[in-house]
């Protein structure tokens, strides 16, 4: 291994891959000291490397730049009690991921205080907020529900340990098992969600920690959903013909405001709220919480729809939004202004604006039809109007986060696009987007030069599932995670592009070592899409990502270096996993990936051209995905696209569909004669090659029903690779000649139905399938010799 070899620019934190670089050139002439002065590693380093050159030669001495942890208690002292402020600082920035490990150990192990570890941690570009909760000191476990969810983070964890889930509703006996939850590097704790419960109902949960050890810590919650409808006060309820008389309404002036025994309700009744630019949004309701509108059509304002600012607790249905935003005075370059002298382009306006509001349930709206269009990528990144944006970080924790939006429509039109449909704020912070414990699930959401869905920013335990999305540059937007885990599963996206017909790809991801650390989830979703499945944008100039992947459907069209793939990941992160995701690429006619390929597990039917044309024919796509695969708690059957299913049941010969010719050095003369109901007849001494595409499986079964006439040395029906003869691949029914697999005793000519378990004898890839009518005796047998081959199928038992 050399400095070119390119191995040791695999993707992992800078100190990985550094260590690697010196290890792979260390030398009696290179030192350390001289490898880092001279530095020729992967370029994305150099600024890190110049700015730490003496701290990480340091620190490489010292064993600390090892992946190898000490065991013992005097290894960990001896190897960590010397580090200095600055050489601390080169730690953190060299594993920004593991902020809690890091920050735990320097605590414990050197004599540094306790604020020189945080000044070198805010010198090394960590979040202060998070500096000293490492260790979770004052940091409560939680259970939140949502409607149909509860997301788990249970705090003080290592990363060496698992958490096994098990749940059940409180009327219930039987425990259901859930999905483990996944390790959270920044805090050090395991996060996860259970999802598809039932609404307003209590539940029980138990979490089994088990460490290195075998040691084993229960933690135990029970914790009610959310109910489908809030508590309304019934001296609060307001048609809104009573209380409307033109304008905008503003429920901050009318005081309109529940509590937490019950919500203030207002119930469009007939009248239209509808206003001009004179008003930042057409509903107002300010920082006034426990609120509930309901069926309210609104047009106009300014800038949004509805708009609340600091408030929580807001409940929006059935909905209709249109003719909100601002309009263009002036385009220069493409872009969208307000006036010839603002220097800031028309964007962020918005349908539906919760500002620093946590809290919400926004059901069965539509959003449609703002007053401006977003540009496209042609002239820079898109800017204009929104469906919903969403800012969920309340100045309370206590109410920051729990957003859920199901079942809505929110569109445009192949002209008039949305910049995002749902937007997040603050994207590169954790504190940014849908925050935590929230759910997008149910939508339609189309037509947007940029996302379809932007969770970026803090993602701990967002849920992204059931939603059907189109036309957009790319679907769902999770660049940065900052803080996981996320989940994305059972959507369907498809039919992507921007106005100019330009696509990136079904799922953004990006920024992990930049802007740590979250890792997403991505499960049995249906991607359907002519560029990529998942790829990265770059933030701050970091385009690793942390996947997991399972049970996708993933059809990409078009090829080249950057597109046509199922995951795209230049960085090839090695935390990352795709298992048993069909791939397929229309051109290539094979699965395309760009990712650590150690750590893919292929779908069995990736490469079977029958099933996949078989799926992409079917109304519903639906993929087979065995026991082993399933995923607990997420495989459900209430799902959009993948759901588990057994395969199709049948696959057909359609002889009159397909070409046909002899086959190599067999054919020798006679005829051959193929009626609509695809029956083959076959006279002399007749081997017919036809072309097909099938992988036959352990449980393939051969079905047909077969006639014979005259006395053929060989009568059956090969399964071949290629245009060479193999008799192990040919199963023989009839004749005299013992030859081939021998299936005489599976025919009768008093029963002619055969039904031949084929996956025994052969299986893998079939690319020609082969009938023969075999006798090389005398021309004699030509008009005597007669096999004809009926309903040729096969099934997977």
């Amino acid at each position: 291994m050399n400095q070119n070899s390119g191995d040791y620019t695999k993707s992992g934190q800078p100190g990985d891959i550094l260590y690697r670089y010196v290890k792979a050139n260390i030398n009696d002439s290179n030192t350390v000291e001289t490898l880092l002065t001279n530095y020729s590693g992967p370029k994305g380093l150099k600024p890190f490397v110049e700015k730490y050159r003496n701290e990480l030669a340091n620190l490489y001495t010292q064993q600390v730049l090892f992946p190898s942890s000490p065991t013992s208690e005097n290894e960990k002292k001896a190897r960590y009690e010397n580090i200095n402020a600055n050489q601390a600082s080169a730690l953190f920035a060299s594993y920004p991921i593991d902020t809690a490990k890091w920050m735990k150990i320097i605590s414990t192990y050197s004599d540094l205080s306790k604020s020189d570890i945080y000044e070198a941690a805010i010198s090394a570009g960590l979040d202060p907020s998070i500096t000293f909760a490492a260790s979770a000191s004052g940091f409560e476990d939680t259970a939140t529900p949502l409607i149909n969810s509860i997301g788990l983070v249970i705090y003080g964890q290592d990363e060496e340990s698992i958490a096994t889930v098990k749940f059940r509703a409180e009327d219930d006996s039987y425990w259901r098992k859930g999905l483990d939850l996944a390790w959270e590097p920044i805090y050090g704790s395991f996060a996860g969600s259970v999802v598809y419960l039932e609404a307003n109902t209590r539940y029980h949960i138990e979490v089994t920690v088990i460490d290195i050890n075998g040691d084993v810590v229960e933690h135990t919650f029970q914790t009610t959903t959310k109910p489908n409808t809030p508590p309304i006060d019934p001296n609060k309820i307001y048609y809104l013909s009573e209380i409307y008389s033109g304008g905008q309404l503003d429920l901050e002036a009318l005081n309109i405001e529940g509590s937490a025994n019950g919500y203030a309700k207002v119930i469009g009744d007939g009248p239209i709220i509808e206003v001009g630019n004179d008003v930042l949004a057409a509903v107002n309701i300010g920082n006034n919480s426990y609120v509930m509108l309901e069926n309210l059509t609104v047009k106009g304002g300014r800038r949004y729809g509805i708009f609340a600012k600091k408030a929580h607790h807001i409940w929006i249905k059935g909905c209709n939004i249109s003719e909100y935003g601002r309009e263009a005075v002036d385009i220069r370059d493409g872009v969208a202004y307000s006036s010839t002298t603002n220097n800031s382009p028309i964007n962020y306006d918005s349908g539906i604006y919760l500002e620093r509001s946590g809290i919400a349930v926004i059901e069965e709206c539509e959003v449609h039809s703002p007053n401006l269009g977003a540009n496209s990528w042609a002239v820079g990144h898109p800017k204009g109007a929104n469906a919903l944006q969403v800012w969920a970080y309340h100045d309370s924790d206590k109410y920051r986060g729990e957003f859920i939006v199901r079942n809505n429509r929110f569109y445009g039109t192949p002209n008039h696009r949305f910049n995002d449909v749902i937007e997040g704020r603050k994207n590169f912070e954790r504190r940014g987007g849908f925050v935590k414990n929230s759910a997008i699930y149910g939508n339609y959401l189309a037509y947007a030069n940029d996302d379809l869905i932007e969770i970026d920013g803090g993602q701990q335990n967002v849920l992204v599932y059931d939603n059907e999305m189109e036309q957009g540059y790319a679907g769902v937007s999770i660049a940065p995670n900052t803080l996981g885990p996320s989940y994305i599963f059972h959507n369907y996206i498809h039919n992507l592009g921007d106005a100019t017909g330009k696509e990136w790809t079904a799922i953004k991801a990006g920024g992990l070592i930049s802007k740590p650390a979250g890792r997403t989830f991505v499960f049995e979703n249906v991607i359907d899409v002519e560029r990529n499945g998942i790829a990265a944008s770059r933030v701050n100039n970091d385009s690793t990502f942390w996947v997991t992947t399972q049970n996708n459907i993933m059809f990409t069209e078009k090829t080249g270096y950057s597109v046509g793939h199922c995951i795209f990941d230049k960085e090839k992160y090695s935390g990352s996993t795709s298992t048993n995701d069909l791939c397929f690429n229309e051109n290539t006619g094979d699965a395309r990936y760009e990712f650590n390929l150690d750590n893919v597990v292929e779908h069995p039917y990736s490469d079977d051209f029958s099933y996949i044309e078989l799926l992409q024919s079917s109304p519903e796509l639906k993929l087979y995905v065995t026991e082993e695969f399933k995923i607990p708690n997420f495989s459900s059957e209430v799902t959009l696209g993948a759901v588990i299913e057994r395969p199709p049941a049948v696959w057909e010969f359609k002889a009159n569909e397909i070409e046909h010719t002899g086959f190599p050095k067999q054919f020798r003369y006679g005829t051959t004669i193929i009626t609509d109901d695809n029956t083959v007849t076959l006279t002399g001494n007749n081997w017919q090659m036809f072309p097909i595409s099938y992988t036959l499986t352990e449980d393939s079964v051969l079905k047909l029903e077969l006639e014979v006439e005259g006395n053929p040395e060989v009568v059956g029906i090969g399964f071949e690779t290629d245009t060479k003869l193999n008799s192990s691949r040919v199963v023989k029914f009839y004749g005299k000649q013992a030859w081939g697999v021998r299936a005489e005793h599976y025919y009768s000519a008093a029963s002619p139905i055969i039904k031949f378990p084929i996956g025994r004898y052969v299986t893998g890839r079939v690319n020609y399938l082969i009938l023969v009518l075999d006798n090389d005796n005398t021309k004699t047998s030509f008009n005597r010799d007669k096999a004809v081959f009926k309903q040729v199928r096969i099934s997977e038992n």
